[in-house]
């Protein structure tokens, strides 16, 4: 089907929803009080306006402060109109809103900071403040809400990657260190100085984290995501990819329906991306996942996953189950409905918090563009056209969902550290979290023996925050360790696990080793993975205890992917001889473990013929800058592909083969299931849309016969370079095209096949 055709096809759809009682959407700009009346939310609660325009536009994130004040990120530069115009420009800022008089609802404002050119992700710890604005991450301490000693923390942290897919979050986890999505770094302060390490990759726009610190995040096309372990471990093999247990399908069901017709949406013309009533179908933006742990929500909601779709002007919830140890599964909470949905267009949840009041907090950017330049189709720019959707660009809401007839009360953290203690007890994870680092903090050590006879308690909760914020404060005892090693709870024992690398030393390795391998521990299925990935940091004090582990873990659970995994990921450089070890002794080579070395040690020999990357970007050195910027981002910085997002452009037909196929791909985009290297990839192991380029005016046709040719001659790829002219002859063959190819398509058209 063409695309005229295809939009004749929408309207007269449009007509007909129209003429048979489906909601439509409405485009026109609303006050704010408007666009709260055209919200349904699920019954049982109201949405509440807390700030609006002039009081905040473009808000992007949030995070509170002790007295309840909001500490909010506008992104004002964000694609002024369909070409970005002025994108660079640095009108953004970080505001502090107040709520003076008590009335739930913020009236005053102060300008923390301005001037910054896309700033997307903030953190307050200690007497500063942690803002990022690309490339860099910055430090500042505030003096009388004021900036002042700014420090540069990174100046790599999202140097790589268009607007979409730059690092952000800087999510203060429970373990006490900072982590963000789209990244594999964490930062922690000690002193003056900031660590920085690396981690899983993890995510696109949005990170949380349950009640036990461990991480959920997710892609545009992706419900929710996690981890089941630890974010801090097994990510030290740089030969293995991928480890069972990181970055797994938490909720693996992306279904959406809007309130009302959304044909505004970046693919509307394909096949699949909206049902009949011209609704979208399967998320296209899905963001800022947030585990909710407050406690004004009835207990059936607490740590239910919600989602922001804001192409499709809505709010999912989520249930998950966490009673099979450390594996984490969920459904969509609803059919055919969900938890917040609008029919005003330029609703656009693009952040979900938890509050001090036990609220969920929902940041609206009220933006009619939402989709960034690079992936914009003609199709949406003619949609945002028709519909006046650039304007206005000085609008933005932040709304709390509140259970109906409660009241959300702003709470003030107190100053005695006493108090702070008690509130790791508390409901609401927002007050227990924030309690932790204050306490952290301040490095007030008078409050150790409080916090280890909170260790004691019958509070669980109270219990895991005590003991990661004597972590926190260098004040965790070995035999604090120890004891939670023996608890029968698995939530208790799954945090002793993880906090032994912040609290293992030379003095103390020879105790911890030895209470790993008690039988009661080593035959826990639940710990074995644990034990596994801790392996690495025995080997630092005793080689022949680290391998003695690994052996026993191997001959215990030879057939358990995530214990096998985790083994693998201590043995870096070894994997060929461990391979040989591990055959010898367990043949079936439909063991998990066995699978797991045959792929690895596969890729080892494979990297080995790789190019030289430095050759190729002295080649190409455009190409490996759009690389970087464009396409990493989603295959990955090796090229071989990202689990959940992108397949592999090494060793890829699809990259090797006729150039008219790969300029093509390019140029309008892929939708939809592709086989590469024998392998059939479909969602939910990736996307399965890849959004072209060609319509972009920041790409020059030398431009992407440079990026071509640069990763047609990219780790194992050896083709002939693509030049300029193939490019523009094959623009003119497709002229007039400007949806995605599928892999049909591309076998069957003139131009391609």
């Amino acid at each position: 089907m063409n695309m005229l055709s295809r939009s004749k096809m929408l309207t007269l759809l449009g007509m007909a929803a129209l003429s048979i009682g489906f909601s439509q959407c409405k485009s026109d700009p609303m006050s704010a009080e408007g666009s709260l009346d055209n919200m349904q939310v699920e019954e049982g609660f109201e949405v509440k306006l807390v700030a609006s325009e002039p009081l905040i536009s473009a808000p992007v994130a949030l995070t509170f402060d002790n007295k309840s004040r909001i500490w909010a990120l506008e992104m004002n530069g964000f694609m002024p109109d369909t070409l970005g115009t002025g994108e660079d420009q640095p009108s953004g800022k970080v505001v502090i809103l107040e709520d003076t008089d008590q009335d739930g609802e913020m009236d005053s404002r102060k300008v923390f900071l301005d001037s910054l050119r896309l700033p997307r992700a903030l953190c307050l710890i200690e007497n500063g403040i942690l803002v990022a604005e690309p490339p860099y991450l910055y430090y500042y301490d505030i003096k009388d809400d004021k900036p002042v000693n700014k420090v540069l923390v990174d100046s790599l942290y999202a140097d790589e990657g268009n607007v979409e897919h730059q690092p952000n979050g800087l999510l203060r986890a429970m373990d006490n260190w900072i982590y963000n999505a789209k990244s594999a770094k964490r930062y922690r302060k000690n002193g003056d100085h900031w660590i920085i390490e690396q981690t899983h990759f993890r995510g696109q726009w949005g990170l949380s984290q349950d009640n036990y610190g461990r991480l959920y995040y997710n892609h545009n096309s992706a419900n929710v995501l996690g981890d089941y372990f630890s974010p801090g471990l097994g990510a030290t093999n740089k030969n293995q990819r991928e480890v069972a247990g990181y970055n797994m399908s938490i909720v693996p069901d992306n279904r959406v329906y809007p309130a009302h017709a959304t044909s505004g949406v970046n693919r509307g013309y394909l096949p699949g991306v909206l049902d009949d009533s011209l609704r979208l179908v399967n998320f296209t933006a899905a963001c800022a996942p947030l585990i909710y742990r407050g406690d004004l929500f009835d207990s059936k909601f607490s740590q239910n996953a919600f989602v922001a779709e804001p192409a499709g002007n809505l709010v999912k919830r989520n249930v998950l189950n966490f009673k099979n140890g450390y594996e984490v599964k969920g459904v969509q909470a609803y059919e055919k409905k969900e938890f917040i949905s609008s029919v005003d267009e330029r609703f656009r949840p693009v952040n979900l918090h938890d509050g001090p009041d036990g609220a969920l907090y929902v940041v609206d950017m009220y933006r009619g563009i939402i989709q960034h330049k690079t992936y914009l189709t003609p199709y949406l720019k003619k949609e945002i056209r028709e519909r006046n959707l650039t304007l206005p660009l000085v609008c933005g809401r932040i709304y709390k969902v509140v259970p109906t007839g409660k009241k959300a009360v702003f709470r003030t953290m107190p100053e005695d550290p006493q108090k702070l203690v008690a509130l790791l007890a508390d409901g609401n994870g927002w007050i227990r979290d924030r309690a932790q680092q204050i306490l952290v903090d301040r490095k007030n050590n008078d409050v150790v023996p409080a916090l280890q006879k909170l260790l004691k308690s019958n509070n669980t909760l109270a219990r895991i925050h005590a003991l990661w914020t004597l972590e926190g404060l260098h004040q965790l005892r070995t035999d604090d360790v120890l004891e939670a090693l023996k608890e029968k709870s698995w939530e208790v024992k799954m945090q002793a696990l993880s906090v032994i690398p912040a609290v293992i030393d030379k003095t103390s390795a020879a105790t911890y080793i030895a209470a790993l391998n008690e039988p009661a521990l080593f035959n826990d299925k639940q710990a074995a993975p644990y034990l596994a990935l801790l392996s690495r940091l025995i080997r630092k004090y005793d080689v022949t205890a680290a391998e003695n582990m690994l052996r026993k873990l191997v001959k215990a659970y030879s057939n358990d992917k995530f214990v096998s995994d985790a083994v693998i990921s201590n043995i870096e450089g070894k994997e060929e001889a461990f391979q040989k070890e591990v055959i010898a002794q367990f043949p079936d080579t439909s063991l998990a473990i066995n699978k797991q070395l045959k792929t690895i040690v596969t890729n080892k020999f494979n990297a080995l013929n790789n190019n030289d990357p430095k050759e190729s970007e002295r080649k190409f050195p455009r190409g490996a800058a759009l690389f970087r910027t464009n396409c990493q981002t989603c295959h990955g910085a090796d090229a071989n592909g990202i689990r959940s997002l992108a397949p592999p452009l090494n060793k890829s037909e699809w990259v090797t083969g006729k150039k008219e196929k790969l300029i093509g791909i390019v140029l309008y985009g892929l939708t939809g299931p592709v086989e590469v290297n024998k392998h059939l990839y479909t969602k939910p192991e990736i996307m399965a849309d890849m959004p072209g380029i060609g319509a972009s005016a920041e790409f020059s046709d030398e431009d992407i016969a440079q990026l071509l040719s640069y990763i047609r001659n990219y780790g194992s790829n050896r083709a002939e370079k693509v030049t300029q002219q193939e490019v523009t002859d094959m623009r003119n063959k497709l002229k007039g095209r400007d949806k995605a190819f599928t892999i049909a398509e591309l076998n069957t058209d003139p131009a391609t096949k």
